[in-house]
């Protein structure tokens, strides 16, 4: 068995390996994405393949929706070249339950793959092409919160950017650029309305993807490439939205167990790939059961009925308290805290670091005594339930090979919301002394501890990356771990930015308890889990 559309014909070799196959038609399915195109999604890596195009599958699985999913990248074209394409866009689906239990399911709602980097001028073609159908509902995205980045923590536009501003839609090559000539193209073809959905783990991310595609288009209209018709269109919430949404499904590297399962069982040509931009992916992708997806519904061509796959649709105010609620308290400041800590003190797994009593109690904390206080109920989703899912069930999930080091990836680009914005909750209450906060200070002092690059150990080892890191390493020149007395402020510059932590430390008076925290960490090997026993 091979993940190819002509290898599904023999049905029951598949349902012998216990695979559930697609119960609709795959090529018409991509004859009516041809013709009447309905959704691109950009970001063609596991959380798309292992949640939002499942979505789209369901659809397609019950007969109410006939149209599957374009998928694009803007950032790696080898996902498209050397996953998508060599298995006829397919993926195989494999489930992670806590009781070891998994279920499979070839996944084909994706019609096309397109490369959207740039470098292959007849895929940015037929993109142009399906942006300037009338037919195309939305347009949504994964790409991290890096994707919609343009500048640096000074506020200065990176080069790339730079570029794409004196260069014009026709040469675009950042991901917010290529977003914005598309919808140039669509506003030249007759200005027909499109959503524009964000479904990246960060806060406020329509804001996001909306403020960053219209500075370039801005810029664009500055510098005499577009008209300010085009700047009124994106403008205009009757043509043009940017929903907001939380998104939560964990979806680690591809298993190496999980690949030796499949291959056990007949399914041929599994192995992950390394790409040139260190994407680890595989064609089949493993992920934990629990999914939510909650979006704002603003939708001015119409959508996908996806609420009969579960998926929310709510207003702005219940979306942003969702992703409060996961993003600043539930999940991903506990995941954040994990990584940190998890790399210094050499844990593999994220399941593993659950059974240390020191860091079990470390996310405990954040979660229920710094977190809960200023987490606001949405109403469709209990903050208690959740977050007890998390810490009992899914953090624990030994069958979820998530590791630290992936967690740690852009660790500056989730600081800000996932302690910054609980940091700003304590200062704007009155009922609550932000000097009462201890364990979101030591996930801070840990983290630029961390980025020091030496275990607690004394050994070296590798910092994930970061588009921040050769910026705040330089903050920190001249710390030596050993060595305490090399700390002579160096952390001010670093705690005094708003970017960085949505707030200034220094003016709130946390910064000196994080820098005592941090150089208790500097004393030597043993220091950082000697500091997490002194606060815990």
């Amino acid at each position: 068995m091979k993940l190819t559309k002509a290898s599904l014909q023999d049905k029951s070799a598949w349902e012998s390996a216990n695979v559930v196959l697609p119960k609709f038609d795959i090529d018409t399915m991509c004859r009516e994405t041809e013709q009447n195109p309905i959704w691109v999604h950009f970001g063609s890596g596991n959380i798309f393949r292992g949640f939002i195009a499942r979505l789209q599958q369901q659809l397609l699985n019950e007969g109410l929706s006939k149209s599957g999913i374009i998928a694009a990248d803007t950032f790696d074209a080898e996902i498209i070249n050397k996953i998508y394409k060599p298995h006829d866009n397919l993926s195989l689906y494999v489930s992670l339950e806590p009781d070891g239990n998994s279920e499979m399911e070839i996944v084909a709602s994706v019609a096309k793959a397109v490369d959207a980097t740039g470098a292959d001028p007849k895929d940015m073609a037929y993109l142009t092409s399906v942006f300037e159908n009338p037919s195309l509902q939305l347009v949504s995205f994964t790409i991290t919160e890096k994707g919609y980045a343009l500048a640096n923590l000074q506020g200065e536009y990176f080069p790339i950017v730079k570029k794409d501003i004196a260069n014009g839609p026709e040469h675009a090559t950042h991901a917010m650029s290529i977003v914005a000539k598309l919808l140039f193209a669509r506003y030249k073809a007759g200005a027909a309305p499109i959503a524009v959905v964000s479904m990246d783990n960060c806060s406020h991310n329509g804001e996001k993807l909306r403020s960053s595609v219209l500075a370039i288009a801005e810029a664009w209209a500055e510098n005499g490439f577009v008209d300010s018709g085009f700047i009124r269109y994106l403008k205009d919430e009757s043509k043009v939205t940017f929903p907001w949404s939380m998104i939560d499904k964990i979806t680690p590297r591809p298993s190496e167990t999980i690949e030796k399962r499949l291959t056990e069982a007949g399914i041929e040509e599994m192995a992950p790939i390394i790409t040139e931009k260190k994407t680890f992916i595989a064609p089949f992708v493993n992920a934990e059961v629990p999914q939510y997806l909650v979006i704002e519904d603003r939708f001015p061509n119409g959508r996908p009925p996806l609420e009969k796959a579960g998926v929310f649709f709510t207003d702005r105010e219940t979306v942003n308290n969702s992703e409060r609620m996961k993003v600043t308290t539930c999940l991903n400041p506990l995941h954040t805290a994990l990584a940190v800590f998890g790399c210094l003190l050499g844990y593999k797994s994220i399941s593993a670091e659950m059974k240390d009593e020191d860091l079990k109690n470390l996310v405990l904390h954040i979660g229920y005594d710094e977190g809960m206080p200023v987490c606001v109920n949405p109403g469709i989703i209990n903050p208690a339930d959740f977050i007890r899912e998390v810490i009992e069930q899914r953090l624990p999930n030994p069958f979820l090979p998530d590791t630290p080091q992936r967690i740690a990836t852009d660790t500056s680009q989730k600081i800000p919301i996932r302690f910054g914005e609980t940091i700003k909750s304590y200062i704007a209450r009155d009922d609550l002394n932000v000097d009462s906060l201890t364990y979101i200070p030591l996930a801070i002092a840990g983290w630029l501890r961390y980025l020091l690059g030496v275990d607690d150990c004394g050994e070296s080892m590798e910092v994930s990356s970061d588009p921040m890191l050769a910026e705040l390493k330089s903050k920190l020149a001249g710390i030596e771990v050993g060595k305490p007395e090399s700390y002579k402020g160096q952390l001010q510059a670093i705690l005094s930015n708003e970017v960085l932590f949505a707030t200034d430390l220094t003016k709130t008076g946390l910064n000196s308890k994080i820098e005592t925290m941090f150089v208790e960490m500097l004393k030597g090997p043993g220091a950082v889990r000697a500091a997490l026993k002194k606060y815990l």
